[in-house]
């Protein structure tokens, strides 16, 4: 059976051959959960364009303007991290970075539109009550308003921790309960997905201690960026987070969860999940 790049060389020689025109084949293929090294490795598996030149165009290439990127900082190979929409693409194979990266960008923008890019006051305002009951000084308040970047940032973590879209609105509000309403709790929201990211993928030992700011084991808040690229679900449970008292859950054997107010009933639910 021929590889899927000799089948797609061969498909655009034959078009050459009967038309005279070349023109490079178009096929298409899932992105999904994925962080951008594995879609950079994927787009490179497919024939796409290489990772290396996707890096170096995500990181210092001119791309269109795009509302949601005001204020990433770029020169980093994975600046763009959480916006590259997941989808089913169309690609044309040898296909240029910017091409590739601004199919995804575009997705990001259409997908995430004015209603839910009108809700992030919304949600503002809702945190911002939690961190007045909180206790929490009006000058921490205006410092810690969320823009798109964190709430996609929130949103990546939900990706990666949720195994339903159900469950993704408790886990949002685990995090947000975590960051603002923990009363003198220092503000670790204990992320094991977000240490695997540091580890570049490594989920064999998730290494608590790991000087990264990506480690929520050490580092109160959010993690230094999104760890994926989180689909439409988890990042409206981002901005409509449920209401709840949770703080803690753990993962069952089926992949749902147990969610608990109390560390008490954490440590009981950890015996529940491994009785299971």
């Amino acid at each position: 059976m021929l590889a899927q790049t000799q089948l797609l060389t061969l498909c655009g020689q034959l078009f050459f051959f009967c038309t005279g025109i070349f023109q490079p084949f178009l096929f298409g293929f899932q992105l999904i959960d994925l962080s951008l090294q594995q879609i950079f490795a994927l787009l490179e598996e497919k024939g796409v364009c290489s990772a290396r030149s996707l890096e170096k165009y995500a990181a210092e290439g001119e791309l269109e303007t795009y509302w949601f990127l005001d204020g990433v900082e770029r020169g980093h190979k994975y600046c763009l991290e959480g916006f590259l929409f997941p989808d089913t693409y169309d690609f044309y194979e040898n296909s240029t970075p910017k091409a590739a990266l601004e199919k995804m960008l575009d997705g990001f923008e259409y997908r995430v539109n004015d209603k839910l890019r009108e809700q992030i006051p919304v949600l503002n305002e809702r945190l911002s009550e939690m961190m007045r009951k909180n206790g929490e000084s009006e000058e921490f308040i205006a410092e810690n308003q969320f823009d798109i970047r964190d709430v996609v940032n929130v949103a990546s973590l939900i990706e990666r921790e949720t195994a339903s879209n159900q469950e993704s609105y408790q886990i949002a509000s685990v995090i947000y309960n975590r960051l603002f309403n923990w009363g003198s709790t220092p503000a670790f929201l204990n992320i094991d997905a977000s240490i695997i990211y540091a580890q570049g993928g490594d989920a064999e030992h998730i290494d608590t201690k790991l000087d990264s700011p990506y480690n929520p084991y050490l580092c109160e808040g959010l993690p230094a960026g999104p760890i994926c690229n989180p689909g439409l679900a988890t990042i409206r449970a981002a901005l409509y987070p449920e209401e709840t008292e949770y703080y803690y859950y753990v993962a069952r054997k089926n992949g749902w969860h147990f969610f608990a107010e109390t560390n008490a009933e954490h440590e009981a639910n950890i015996l529940r999940a491994t009785e299971e």
